[in-house]
């Protein structure tokens, strides 16, 4: 495996790097920087999460911009307020010891008056949602005419929350000369046809892995029993994980809330998230849960976009997902930037056919635990 350096990176990027930990290159941080790095491109690829997308796009995206030009030079789309603003904190870190150059974050949920305020400062790099970003637009309180580099962040989940206009809107308006970098951990219908639109025919496509959809640091575990059996096996599971701290999934909002309920009656510490809390509450949720104050998390799939906790030692499938994709968004929640992980999935004879499909599919293999 080469090295940052190796890979181009210049030693002031590489010391802020070393300070987070980060050593040395994973796999699409090692192929994809010697491709967009310096280089005039549009750039796609299909890699799942926990890869170290925002180092392989951020480190070249970062290099990318003249720390004298006080215009947004980079910007960065994503589906939740939850992931741009952990997509933010990275860039920020990244930058420590290089020459100063600034960057924010725009997204649903906090005040637009005083983000309109923020984007008078200086600001090279903007990290958002898309529809706050348009938003924005919308009221000529951000200037988008000296952005080169557009990336996409986990662009089919920007098209499942319902982003597609405003992804449109967004590229229309950089169109002329500009990047767009695009990162996908699946390429459906919708996102060949994105490319088609926006992005250049010949565009680099790198596909990580591809022999794995899903992380191969991540052990597939299943547990096979009766619906009324699940929170006694989970609890099982809880008590051989010591400490650990992890994410259990459920469908839906109601289902979260009753979990969480049976947990509380259990004396299980654990905070509950769904989308119809306040957003307030969501950052407080987070905030505790990324400084271990709490152990387990019970929540949605959409609510757990944009958790990226150090050493989330597993996650486990209260209830199968709805999609095969949602099981790797669910699952790369663990065994990030090279750790290894658990991921237990709770099967019900009404969920055997579909577990064979999942795992077929993902071309992954569940061992089964007693």
């Amino acid at each position: 495996m080469k090295s940052f350096k190796a890979l181009g990176i210049t030693d002031d990027y590489i010391k802020g790097l070393n300070e987070l930990g980060i050593k040395q290159p994973t796999d699409i941080q090692a192929k994809t920087i010697p491709m967009i790095l310096g280089k005039q491109t549009d750039f796609i690829a299909q890699a799942q999460t926990g890869t170290g997308k925002t180092a392989a796009f951020g480190l070249p995206l970062l290099a990318s911009v003249d720390p004298k030009n006080p215009q947004i030079q980079g910007l960065v789309l994503a589906p939740t307020r939850e992931l741009a603003k952990q997509v933010q904190k990275q860039l920020f870190r990244f930058t420590k010891y290089t020459e100063r150059m600034f960057s924010y974050v725009v997204c649903g949920g906090d005040k637009i008056d005083v983000q309109i305020e923020a984007l008078k400062r200086p600001t090279q790099v903007l990290v958002a949602t898309p529809g706050r970003l348009m938003d924005l637009v919308r009221r000529k309180a951000v200037d988008l005419s000296g952005v080169r580099t557009v990336v996409l962040d986990e662009a089919d989940e920007m098209l499942k929350l319902g982003f597609r206009e405003d992804i449109d809107s967004v590229l229309k308006l950089t169109a002329g000369q500009r990047n767009i970098w695009l990162f996908s951990a699946t390429i459906p219908a919708g996102i060949k046809k994105m490319i088609s639109k926006h992005l250049g025919e010949a565009s680099p496509f790198l596909k990580v892995d591809k022999e794995h959809i899903v992380n191969p640091d991540i052990r597939h575990l299943c547990v096979r029993c009766k619906e009324g059996e699940k929170l006694a096996r989970i609890l099982d599971f809880l008590r051989e994980r010591g400490q650990q701290q992890g994410v259990i999934f459920c469908r839906t909002r109601q289902d979260t809330i009753d979990f969480g309920e049976s947990l509380e009656k259990e004396g299980i510490t654990h905070a509950v998230l769904h989308g119809d809390l306040m957003q307030t509450e969501r950052d407080k949720i987070m905030r505790m849960f990324k400084k271990g104050r709490v152990r387990l998390l019970v929540s949605t799939d959409v609510s757990a976009r944009g958790i990226d906790v150090d050493n989330l030692s597993f996650v486990i499938h209260h209830q199968l997902p709805e999609k095969n994709e949602y099981y790797t968004h669910r699952s790369g929640r663990t065994g990030r930037a090279g750790k290894s992980g658990i991921s237990l999935v709770l099967i019900t004879p009404h969920d055997e056919k579909r577990i064979v499909k999942l795992a077929r599919e993902l071309k992954i293999q569940f061992r089964e635990i007693a």
